[in-house]
């Protein structure tokens, strides 16, 4: 039988990759994705297609109510999300304890399911410079995982890993591996702002960093645009 695995399915580029990797590695895949007040549902929506396209075990949507806090452009309407090119610094993007909470919640559910496995496709080379995107951030976690649980403190299974198999990849790295495992890629959506149809803006830190990864990768973008 496959070793069960919680994989954190967004429905853009990076997790749709994150999950065929997983799934390359003979893991049995249960995905976990969130409606946390995100601008537009359209990538719950990919993640669902995603899901289906590369054969997960289970999928999961959760809600959290991080739009409650604020404090994102991608959760708070009042907070204009940067059309400029991306610029050094954390930008206004940035979802404060978003990946903490996340993994969390995968953690979770990995302990119920028996599971010492957890992938996520956060970046730390193309990417917006998010603080929890960060090989350090990945390794605290992974240690705290470690002694938070039941399982982890009584050895049950082994140690939890924390599976970052992106974390040091260009964006056109990544393309290029999930075009080898057969991603199509046509079925996500990476911009921060797309329409209820996902179509994406084209100018937003996301958009960009996608269109230069399949420039770079020289494969053809299949992405979308509503302009």
């Amino acid at each position: 039988m496959m070793k069960p695995a919680v994989v954190l399915l967004s429905g853009g580029l990076d997790s749709a990759t994150c999950l065929a990797i997983a799934r390359s590695q003979g893991f049995a895949s249960y995905c976990l994705s969130f409606n946390y007040g995100q601008r537009h549902c359209a990538e719950l929506q990919a993640a669902e297609r995603v899901a289906q396209a590369l054969g997960a075990t289970e999928h999961r949507i959760l809600n959290l109510g991080l739009a409650q806090f604020g404090g994102s452009a991608l959760t708070d309407s009042t907070i204009a999300v940067p059309v400029d090119g991306v610029q050094p610094g954390i930008p206004v993007t940035y979802v404060p304890a978003r990946n903490t909470i996340m993994l969390s919640l995968a953690m979770a559910w990995s302990e119920v399911l028996g599971s010492r496995d957890i992938f996520v496709g956060v970046n730390a080379v193309d990417y917006s410079g998010y603080p929890d995107c960060r090989p350090e951030f990945i390794a605290a976690f992974e240690k705290m995982a470690n002694l938070a649980t039941r399982a982890g403190v009584e050895g049950e299974g082994g140690r939890l890993s924390i599976h970052a198999p992106l974390i040091d990849l260009s964006k056109a790295d990544i393309i290029r591996t999930g075009a080898a495992l057969g991603v199509d890629y046509g079925l996500t959506v990476s911009c921060y702002q797309a329409d209820e149809l996902g179509r994406a803006c084209g100018v937003c830190d996301s958009c960009r960093l996608r269109a230069e990864g399949f420039t770079a990768a020289g494969l053809p973008d299949p992405t979308t645009y509503r302009r």
